[in-house]
């Protein structure tokens, strides 16, 4: 039976021997995936990168059922899979130097979906980093940019958090199949992000989130986005390989500076050695970019509709500008009995303007 060239693509793309870098060289060797399911063993190993067992595996394909098969379980899952011949794949992911063949994608990629930025960080953020990727994803959302992540835990999963509660659209790129939600506890960020955003894989159908993926994952992340922030990373860690890879593609990084004893902190100042972007503010990220993109984006009054404060409400909060604070230190400073102080602190948790850290203290998530 006559396979198309999309189909073929879906095909090969199940093969797990068969990555960005090969599935190229088949297409410059055979002209296209059909020819290349077409192609005998022999002539398949006469292919850079294309060993025995590739081979094998793709002169044993059965391209016409294993894309049928594809499809009828996205059909069932509500997924989307678009291959590089197509219009619904990323616009910004085109450009990199080796495109994943196929994108699996629950929810909907759009044109705005070109303005994104990457936010990723270490699995286990400081109190520190979790202000910090609540602040810059909020604003930067705010602005009309779209947050790319891996929905891992931690700071990547801070910052989907981060961008739907600010009303925004959210992209997570999974180095799974997306019928594996990895981790198992973000099923339900999941189904919110595929509503206001996608959930995107290039890994086909029942793939395990295995170890070996992780690294490919990464490469989408950086590729989908214009630029990379980074927000506390250990010195060897996914996270750098994906700021890496954002610098191979020719991307801006960004990172978060952080305290020099803080092993969470390494990578972010690494990175600043080798020349990455020091950031304190969302400006400091959209500064950076080409005047064309700056443009399509909100002004920075945009992010300014924060809830209006009580008189001290805004004692609270002006202690609280310069950074985390004792809760005695507040009492003390705004002169009002421990009682009121707490009510008031509530009060601005429950709106999203303070968050309460370990040890009684508090930090401002709002600069007022």
């Amino acid at each position: 039976m006559k396979i198309s060239e999309a189909d073929a693509r879906i095909a090969l793309n199940t093969l797990s021997n068969i990555g960005p870098v090969n599935f190229q060289h088949l297409l410059s060797r055979f002209g296209s995936a059909v020819g290349a399911l077409a192609a005998s063993p022999g002539a398949l190993e006469e292919t850079p990168g294309i060993g025995p067992k590739a081979a094998a595996q793709i002169a044993a394909c059965d391209g016409v059922k294993t894309a049928a098969r594809e499809r009828a379980v996205a059909e069932k899952e509500g997924v989307t899979i678009a291959t590089l011949l197509d219009d619904g794949y990323p616009a910004n992911l085109k450009m990199a130097h080796t495109p994943p063949p196929v994108l699996y994608i629950a929810g909907e990629i759009r044109r705005e979906d070109a303005l994104a930025i990457a936010v990723i960080g270490t699995r286990s953020p400081t109190p520190y980093g979790r202000i910090a990727v609540e602040n810059f994803t909020a604003m930067l959302t705010r602005r009309g940019l779209v947050i790319v992540s891996g929905m891992a835990r931690g700071i990547d999963t801070m910052a989907h958090r981060a961008a739907l509660e600010a009303g925004g659209r959210t992209i997570a790129v999974l180095g799974s199949g997306l019928d594996r939600c990895y981790p198992p506890e973000n099923k339900e960020l999941f189904k919110q992000i595929a509503k206001a955003g996608a959930v995107i894989s290039q890994f086909p159908f029942g793939g395990e989130p295995e170890q070996r993926n992780f690294p490919i994952r990464n490469r989408i992340i950086s590729g989908l986005s214009l630029g990379v922030l980074v927000i506390e990373a250990g010195e060897k860690s996914g996270t750098m390989g994906t700021a890496y890879g954002a610098l191979d593609e020719g991307r801006e990084v960004f990172a978060v500076p952080g305290r020099i004893d803080s092993p969470k902190s390494i990578g972010c100042n690494r990175l600043l050695q080798k020349g990455a972007k020091l950031v304190i503010s969302p400006d400091d990220v959209v500064n950076e970019f080409p005047p064309e993109v700056r443009a399509a984006l909100a002004a920075p009054g945009a992010d300014a509709a924060r809830p209006p404060l009580s008189p001290d409400a805004g004692r609270i909060a002006a202690l609280l500008n310069n950074g985390e604070r004792h809760v005695d230190f507040l009492v003390e400073g705004s002169g009002m009995p421990s009682g009121v102080v707490l009510g008031i602190l509530l009060e601005m948790e429950l709106r999203g303007t303070v968050r309460q850290l370990p040890g009684k203290l508090f930090a401002l998530l709002q600069k007022y």
